[in-house]
C-alpha cells in the first residue's frame, strides 16, 4: 500500500499551503470581525464578504473543487492529505476552495446519479460556487441513526411528487445563498426496508417549505445554520426525483463513504492546530519558576496528542487507500471505524489544548472552544458512533460464523 502524494497531488499540497499561509490563516480574524458586525446588523447567516474573496483567490490559483476525481484527477489519498491541510481552518478553508459539506456530498451525488437536466440546473452552479445547498434527511421525530426510520412521505401524484413532513439539524439551510435541499424520504412504506427511500431535489423557495429555526451547537451560531424545517404539500416536478424510486438508502450510502474520509481528516487537521496552539502556549508560559512546556505532565499531553493525531491519519489513509483499490463497499468496516477514531482523536487534542490554555482556553479569546464544539458534532453527524461501533463489530464477527 502507498500513502505518498502524486505528482499533481504534491502540486496542489504546496499552492494550498500557500495559500493557507498567505491568504486563509490573515482573513481568520476578518472573518471573526465582519461576523460579529453581521451579527449586531442582524444577519448572522449573511455571508462574510472576506469569504467571497477568498473564493475568488482560489479559484484564480486553481484550488477549486479538489475532492471530486473526475475534476481534480486525484485518488482518495490524495485528497485526504489536502483536506487535512483545509481542516486546519475548518471554517475558511473547505468553503473557499469549493470544498465544503454538504455541498460536497450533494455534488457527488448528482455527478454520480443526476439527469443532465439535473446537472445543468443544480450541479453547474454549485460546481462554480454561485449558490449553496442542504442535505434534508435527519428527522426530529425518529431516531435518525437508523435511516429506515426516516419517515418523511414522498408521494407521486401525476407528474409532481408532493413532500410532506419535519426534518431538523440541516447544515447550511440558513445559508441566503442554500437554494435547494437533497431530501430523504419514504417514497413506498410496503417496500423492502432498503427500499422505501428515495432522494428529491427541493428548491427552498417551493410553497410549503417553512424553515423554523436555527439550531445552535453549544450556544454557537453557525453561519451557514442547522435549521428544522417543516415540508407541508410541497410539490415538485417527478423530473426532481434522483435516480429511481427506492433507491435512496444505496445513494445515501454512495454518498456518505468518501464524505467520511473528507470529515475525518479535516478532524486530523483541526487536531493539528490544536497541538500546534497547545505548544505554543506551553513554551510562553511559566509557573511554579518553569515553562509549561518544562513540566512532565504538559509534556507527556503533548506526546501523547501527536502520537493519537498520527495513528487516526494513518488509520484514515489506510482506508481511503482502500477506497481506491476496493471501492467503498469493500472498506465499509474502516470507513465506519475512522468514523469513530478521528472525532474522539480531535475531541481528546482538542481538550488538552484548552486544559494547557487554562481559563483561556474555554473563552472566545482563543478558537480551542469552538473547535471543539463544532468537532464534537462529528460524534454525532453521518451517524453516530454507537452504529459504527455496532457495524464494526458486525464485520468482525461475520468472519467467525460458520457458513
Amino acid at each position: 500500500m502507498d500513502f505518498a502524494l502524486s505528482p499533481a497531488a504534491q502540486d496542489y499540497a504546496k499552492r494550498l499551503e500557500d495559500f493557507m499561509d498567505s491568504q486563509v490563516y490573515p482573513a481568520e480574524k476578518v472573518y471573526e470581525e465582519q461576523r460579529r458586525e453581521l451579527f449586531a446588523a442582524n444577519l448572522p447567516h449573511r455571508v462574510p464578504a472576506v469569504v467571497e474573496d477568498l473564493k475568488v483567490e482560489a479559484k484564480s490559483r486553481g484550488l477549486w473543487n479538489l475532492f471530486l476525481p473526475d475534476v481534480s484527477g486525484l485518488s482518495n489519498v490524495d485528497y485526504a492529505h489536502l483536506a487535512e491541510i483545509m481542516g486546519r481552518s475548518a471554517h475558511l478553508a473547505p468553503e473557499a476552495t469549493n470544498c465544503a459539506a454538504p455541498d460536497t456530498g450533494n455534488m457527488e451525488v448528482l455527478h454520480m446519479f443526476g439527469t443532465p437536466e439535473q446537472k445543468e440546473r443544480w450541479l453547474r452552479p454549485l460546481m462554480d460556487g454561485e449558490i449553496r445547498s442542504a442535505f434534508a434527511m435527519t428527522e426530529p421525530a425518529v431516531a435518525s441513526s437508523d435511516a429506515t426510520n426516516i419517515s418523511t412521505e414522498i408521494t407521486r401524484d401525476g407528474d409532481d411528487y408532493v413532500i410532506n413532513g419535519r426534518k431538523w439539524w440541516i447544515s447550511g439551510a440558513a445559508d441566503e445563498r442554500c437554494t435547494f435541499f437533497i431530501l430523504m424520504g419514504k417514497t413506498d412504506a410496503s417496500a423492502p426496508a432498503h427500499r422505501q427511500q428515495s432522494q428529491i431535489l427541493v428548491p427552498v423557495d417551493t410553497p410549503g417549505v417553512t424553515i423554523l429555526r436555527n439550531l445552535p451547537v453549544f450556544g454557537y451560531v453557525d453561519q451557514h445554520g442547522h435549521c428544522e424545517i417543516t415540508f407541508e404539500n410541497v410539490r415538485v416536478p417527478a423530473t426532481n426525483l434522483i435516480g429511481e424510486e427506492g433507491g435512496g438508502f444505496a445513494i445515501a450510502q454512495a454518498r456518505l463513504g468518501p464524505g467520511r474520509i473528507h470529515h475525518c481528516m479535516r478532524a486530523i487537521g483541526v487536531a493539528e492546530r490544536a497541538l500546534e496552539l497547545m505548544c505554543r502556549r506551553a513554551l510562553s508560559r511559566t509557573a511554579f519558576g518553569r515553562t509549561l512546556a518544562e513540566q512532565g505532565v504538559v509534556r507527556q499531553q503533548i506526546a501523547e496528542s501527536r502520537m493519537a493525531i498520527d495513528q487516526a491519519r494513518l488509520y484514515t489513509l489506510y482506508t481511503a487507500w482502500l477506497i481506491d483499490s476496493v471501492g467503498a463497499k469493500g472498506a465499509r468496516s474502516e470507513i465506519a471505524a475512522i468514523k469513530v477514531i478521528a472525532p474522539r482523536v480531535c475531541l481528546d487534542v482538542l481538550d488538552k489544548a484548552i486544559q494547557v490554555h487554562g481559563g483561556g482556553g474555554v473563552s472566545d479569546d482563543f478558537p480551542l472552544a469552538s473547535m471543539w464544539a463544532h468537532a464534537r458534532t462529528l460524534r454525532i453527524a453521518d451517524g453516530p458512533d454507537e452504529v459504527h461501533v455496532r457495524s464494526v463489530a458486525r464485520q468482525e464477527l461475520g468472519k467467525y460464523v460458520e457458513r
